[in-house]
């Protein structure tokens, strides 16, 4: 008897109960379930993993994951416990799980060094990103063998047998559009997607008298960063800044124009990432993200369409990403990639772009906007450049553009935390000693298979033991001074001493891109603007946790920062 079409009809019918249950039933399932994870973790074998010290529980239920899901910065509670504990400590989660936190840049680079062989994404995280953007690059660890064998059985001694050939067979395929070459060749159609929202913003300034007018800046990032990647890497033309309707975008705008997340949204959320299921809760955040996946699945179907259809008629076919996913094929079977990973593929991309890459320029704006004394230094070197920077000279000819990217990136990450479960018995060493619960003192840790990590990308990127007492300034002189990186922080092994793009064989694969368009942005944006804080420097500005740390304005209805924008005339 084939055992799969059973486990379809009971996975099938648990999604129906879950969606005809109230939400008082399905939290009291959940709890149940948890009672019993409790009861069967406590007769357990005991974990091989080092008992570490770490913060008590104060929740029963979630421990302390509560506070850090609604912190607005979290980054700042992990470095107050690595104060008490040390560089590397255990915290309660839900469920009764426990995670070990890595505050330590030799432990993370040794960790990160074998991403993907001896630490792999949490299963379910890995279900969480399935059902909101498809099986693409953050979930194919190790899952394309299960393609031609039942997912309950494996022949191999090796549990990642497969996990090289999935994840690095989907990155390869996408890899030679996102290198230096590609996005050289692919930078004059980046700047004409800028200069788009240059024109828009000065037709904003004419039709106002030619006085400044208020902006809310991340609506124009987003469109800007989701026109641009739409021309460089699908060939393709959202039009959002040209106010063209695209049903993908109302989605995303709507999570801006939203309220603050609500109670019932943020525990269904904490209980997504233990119980998959939880993801049928009706909560307006569920609901939403179904409706998001539904839309960017009709983008990215029409997007294949096109390319398919035009396939050799485009001067860019060499090194556009959907080119070359689709012309994708396995060295070691094959087998082309399937219609599903492309279009998984796409789907992570516009995220991408629309998301962590908007959300940096965004907060590169209102920095911008905070400190004119670096505004002003910023116009004046692009201005003493004459003329409009080449790719190569954005990358290396404008170092005070390149240190304020930089430092935006290291103060704020779009992604707070970067999670991975060891799938080996492990020896991590660390940098410094610490204090075990046993009161021993230790300088590495064993690990056992399931162990679950955090590294907090805010603190490695702002914790005063690591930058310094000016950790939380914005200070971009730091990455142009002999001495302004310390020594600390140069033992970081990320892109550029930060955590801001991952680190290791899963590092994410569009920095390169990421950079050169926000470079891109802000040399246009500062040549002819002129940006002020609406409500004067001393405006508050917020972290609200959306899909990823967005910046808002106190007191602002949804995620918006109005900024004041006048024309710059020399």
């Amino acid at each position: 008897m084939d055992p799969m079409p059973t486990l379809v009809r009971s996975y099938v019918t648990c999604q129906d109960l879950v969606r005809s249950a109230s939400l008082i039933d399905i939290a009291t399932g959940l709890v149940a379930v948890w009672a019993l994870r409790v009861a069967i973790r406590t007769i357990r074998k005991k974990s091989r993993t080092t008992k570490l010290r770490g913060p008590k529980s104060t929740s029963l239920l979630f421990g302390v994951g509560k506070e850090l899901f609604e912190s607005p910065d979290s980054g700042a509670l992990f470095e107050a416990w690595s104060k008490e504990y040390g560089v590397v400590y255990e915290i309660p989660m839900i469920c009764g799980q426990k995670r070990v936190i890595l505050c330590d840049p030799r432990a993370a680079a040794y960790l990160f060094a074998r991403d993907t062989w001896s630490y792999v994404g949490i299963p379910g995280f890995k279900a969480v990103i399935a059902r909101r953007v498809g099986k693409g690059l953050n979930w194919a660890e190790g899952e394309s063998h299960r393609r031609y064998s039942p997912p309950w059985f494996s022949v191999s001694p090796y549990p990642n047998a497969g996990l090289l050939l999935s994840t690095f067979r989907q990155r390869r395929s996408i890899a030679p559009s996102f290198n230096s070459t590609a996005i050289r060749k692919l930078s004059p159609t980046i700047h004409q997607a800028v200069d788009r929202l240059k024109a828009a913003w000065q037709a904003s300034i004419d039709v106002n008298g030619g006085e400044s007018v208020v902006l809310d800046v991340t609506k124009w990032m987003n469109y800007v960063s989701l026109d641009s990647f739409g021309s460089a890497g699908f060939s393709y033309d959202f039009g959002s800044l040209d106010g063209k309707p695209n049903s993908t975008i109302s989605v995303l705008d709507a999570f801006g124009a939203h309220s603050p997340r609500t109670f019932l949204d943020n525990v269904v959320s904490l209980l997504s990432f233990i119980f998959p299921m939880a993801m049928n809760v009706p909560t307006w955040r569920n609901k939403m993200l179904d409706k998001l996946r539904e839309r960017m699945s009709e983008t990215c179907d029409m997007l294949v369409d096109n390319a398919t259809k035009e396939k050799g008629s485009t001067s860019n076919e060499q090194v556009s990403t959907i080119g070359l996913l689709l012309k994708a094929e396995d060295e070691d079977s094959g087998k082309r990639i399937v219609r599903e990973e492309v279009l998984a593929q796409l789907s992570t991309l516009i995220f991408a772009s629309y998301e962590t890459t908007a959300t940096t320029m965004t907060w590169a704006l209102v920095e911008l906007a905070r400190h004119p004394d670096i505004q002003t230094k910023l116009r004046e070197e692009l201005s003493s450049f004459g003329r409009e920077p080449l790719y190569d000279e954005l990358t290396t000819g404008l170092p005070y553009l390149d240190a304020i990217v930089q430092e935006t990136l290291r103060l704020h990450p779009a992604v707070p935390e970067l999670i991975r479960q060891a799938d080996e018995d492990d020896i991590i060493p660390l940098s410094e000693p610490v204090r075990a619960k046993s009161g021993e003192v230790i300088d590495s840790i064993a690990v056992e298979r399931g162990t679950v990590f955090v590294i907090s990308t805010s603190y490695m990127n702002r914790s005063e033991a690591i930058w310094g007492p000016d950790a939380k300034v914005f200070r971009p002189d730091r990455w142009i001074e002999a001495d302004g990186v310390t020594k600390k922080a140069q033992e970081v092994k990320g892109h550029r001493h930060l955590f801001s793009f991952g680190d290791g064989p899963r590092s994410c694969i569009g920095k390169l891109f990421a950079v050169a368009e926000v470079k891109t942005v802000l040399s246009v944006v500062v040549r002819n603007f002129v940006l002020e804080m609406r409500d004067g420097p001393d405006t508050k500005v917020e972290i609200t946790r959306r899909l990823t740390l967005r910046p808002k304005v106190a007191g602002e209805a949804g995620i918006k920062v109005p900024l004041r924008v006048r024309q710059y005339r020399g």
